[in-house]
């Protein structure tokens, strides 16, 4: 017969993984035997087997100066799986929503991959003729919108290797020409919060696109509509707000506070409107 004295224990031991990653052991780069068994009122000598139990899984590891605790790579390799599966999850009904209530344009959720953006998902009104499957795929990040939000943070010296290597020009008549010119719009894009673009992934087509974060602020994915410029120009401010407000819903959903990290910022055809700019 089971009693209720498992789960008792079960819960005091991940007791002491909430306590390591709460705001003041994270500031202190951990906390030590004692001051965790006086926060949560144990005692030192059970504290300290069960956070020995938690080193050997990897749950947490111990600071061979300070000899203080903190939240170990176990615990973060498990976070980022799930937020992967959450991400895709909570991403789709997203994307529907703003493919059918919102903005009735084509919007895409993508990752980076080195210095190209690669599509996850894809939503698409009904009317439009489905040339393309964009999932999947990869397309530039240097002038696309989609690339622009998940460089949002990233600073001169990080987009200079990122890019290195890589042949600027090439896309829409408002490509960026190097990486400095890049920079300049990634600033534009972190001081609104969303990212606009406009011809430059081809000609006759705009996009916007914003970034979306994990738990600990970084931005692991974009949310983006794109369209042909006759047919969203007018609307795309308000487009971007609208994706903005979608991609941090969705952050919101992967566990992001609002905060950012510590350490940081006549026509075309239809057909490409599909395309992940």
């Amino acid at each position: 017969m089971v009693t209720d004295e498992h789960p008792s224990s079960l819960r005091r031991a991940l007791s002491l993984l909430d306590a390591l990653a709460s705001d003041d052991a994270v500031a202190h780069g951990g906390w030590g035997v004692s001051r965790l068994a006086a926060h949560l009122g144990r005692d030192q000598s059970q504290v300290s087997r069960t956070l020995r139990v938690f080193a050997d899984a990897g749950f947490v590891e111990r600071d061979r100066e300070s000899m203080a605790y903190r939240i170990g790579w176990h615990v973060f390799a498990l976070a980022a799986r799930a937020a992967d599966q959450r991400l895709l999850a909570a991403g789709a009904p997203i994307l529907r929503r703003l493919v059918e209530k919102d903005l009735g344009e084509r919007i895409h959720l993508s990752v980076l991959q080195g210095s190209e953006v690669l599509t996850l998902l894809t939503q698409a009104p009904p009317h439009i003729i489905q040339t393309v499957a964009w999932a999947g795929r990869l397309v530039p990040a240097h002038n696309t919108s989609s690339g622009r939000a998940l460089l949002i943070d990233r600073e001169r010296e990080d987009l200079q290797r990122l890019f290195a290597g890589v042949v600027f020009g090439a896309g829409g008549p408002n490509a960026p020409r190097d990486v400095e010119e890049l920079y300049e719009r990634v600033l534009i894009a972190r001081r609104s919060g969303y990212a606009i673009v406009d011809e430059e992934f081809e000609p006759g087509l705009v996009a916007a696109a914003a970034p979306v974060r994990d738990f600990r602020g970084g931005v692991v994915a974009a949310l983006n509509v794109s369209a042909p410029k006759f047919r969203l120009w007018g609307r795309l401010p308000l487009a971007g707000q609208a994706i903005k407000s979608a991609a941090d819903e969705l952050s919101e959903r992967l566990g992001w506070d609002g905060t950012r990290p510590r350490n940081l910022a006549a026509g075309p055809s239809a057909a490409r409107s599909e395309v992940p700019a």
